[in-house]
């Protein structure tokens, strides 16, 4: 495919997972957690080859933080090489200036300003980052398979600490089933 010759180079595809924890009954680790349609989360961020291997994912984060932050505070950029491409939603916009100071390029979807229309080619190129972003959706459903790790589950605030490795674990086994791409 066309679009596949284009982004030949992107190496790697992000977005964010997050898991719904139960309420601590402690004030202090009620602020750790960030509050989303009135749940309590841990956020993750997800990174996966085009072919859909899972090769980072960061630690979990509390608080109210935001992709671009998430992004910012893990490890995923020094794990970068200079003349990387990272393929994201339009929900990473910021985190452009922080790779292009690392010498990796940010592939996203063209932003619309209010009130203005996408061109017809702007159009095309959505579509088409779409169709390769798909990859890290994928991903992400397979980890919601896992109990655990399902949407809406409520993990239990005292496993909260173990979290991290739960996802590493559910991360291996994903890369070691089928593959996503037929």
């Amino acid at each position: 495919m066309a679009f596949r010759h284009k982004y030949h180079n992107v190496t790697c595809i992000i977005d964010c997972l997050e898991i719904e924890v139960q309420k601590p009954s402690k004030a202090l680790h009620q602020a750790l957690m960030v509050r989303i349609q009135k749940a309590n989360t841990i956020k993750y961020l997800v990174s996966c080859t085009p072919n859909g291997l899972i090769n980072y994912i960061s630690p979990g984060y509390g608080g109210r933080i935001t992709d671009t932050c998430l992004v910012e505070q893990c490890d995923f950029i020094r794990c970068l090489q200079p003349g990387m491409y990272v393929m994201a939603d339009r929900g990473f916009k910021h985190v452009e200036q922080y790779l292009r100071k690392e010498g990796v390029q940010l592939v996203r979807p063209p932003s619309v300003t209010t009130g203005a229309k996408l061109s017809k080619s702007e159009v095309r190129e959505t579509k088409q980052i779409a169709s390769l972003r798909i990859h890290v959706e994928r991903v992400i459903r397979r980890l919601r398979e896992f109990n655990m790790l399902k949407p809406h589950a409520c993990v239990n605030h005292n496993l909260v600490k173990v979290l991290d490795d739960v996802i590493t674990i559910a991360c291996g086994l994903v890369n070691i089933q089928d593959s996503l791409i037929k």
